[in-house]
């Protein structure tokens, strides 16, 4: 009998409490998750249903007050911040609203800054900036520095430093909260090229349109994940 493949993303029971006593807020409450490798995957939610939460705990920019958080197999929790800066530069590309490029930086450089942190040799950072600025269709701009590129083009840049380093997930946090619609559909097109081609994407945004890119949604609410709108659908349809 065959196992069930390791998932990327396996959150139990999984909590975060901010404060202590009287001041202890409670921003998740009992997550169960599980995200399979090749999926793309939308969390969305109303402001406070924490979905920033969520996102610092799936990219280990924090850990849960209480289960567990497997990354890859790799229990979070007994990762030190040593291993926690290591497994955000090898495990996790990162895409972000704002960018977030180093403003007086080609974009070569800002989508090498990953390789250079990993310690990867000179000649291969080059192929692989290389052909991550080709899949985002930015490989003419490289030498251009963030305020000489338009908003789409400073994404698909950030994409493209997002899977420099071949990671293991991708997580986007309101990748076209800053674009346009033409931008923002190009955007999506791109996530749903590298999901194609066996890209593991976690996208936290609140755009149900957005969302649509996804292969699943997951709703939360007040720090759990809502099940009423995929029942009251799955009723509907019955």
């Amino acid at each position: 009998m065959s196992r069930r493949p390791r998932p990327t993303v396996l959150l139990e029971g999984v909590e975060k409490t901010y404060g202590v006593g009287d001041l202890a807020v409670r921003a998740l409450r009992g997550i169960d998750l599980r995200v399979e490798r090749g999926e793309f995957v939308a969390i969305m939610g109303a402001s406070g249903s924490g979905k920033s939460t969520l996102m610092n705990l799936v990219g280990c920019l924090d850990v849960p007050s209480a289960g567990r958080y497997l990354l890859d197999g790799i229990d979070v929790a007994r990762l030190d911040e040593f291993e926690l800066a290591f497994i955000r530069n090898r495990k996790i590309g990162f895409v972000f609203q704002s960018f977030n490029l180093v403003p007086r930086t080609t974009a070569l450089r800002n989508v090498e800054l990953p390789l250079v942190y990993a310690r990867v040799p000179k000649a291969e950072r080059r192929e692989r900036v290389s052909a991550a600025l080709e899949a985002v269709g930015v490989a003419n701009r490289g030498h251009h520095v963030p305020s000489e590129l338009s908003g789409g083009q400073q994404q698909r840049v950030a994409i493209a430093r997002a899977i420099v380093t071949n990671p293991s997930l991708i997580l986007a946090d309101e990748p076209t909260g800053n674009l346009d619609s033409a931008s923002s559909a190009e955007v999506m097109q791109i996530f749903e090229r590298l999901n194609a081609t066996g890209r593991t994407i976690v996208m936290i945004t609140h755009e149900a349109d957005i969302a649509a890119h996804a292969r699943r949604t997951i709703h939360l609410m007040d720090g759990r994940v809502d099940h009423g709108e995929r029942e009251a659908a799955a009723a509907v349809g019955a």
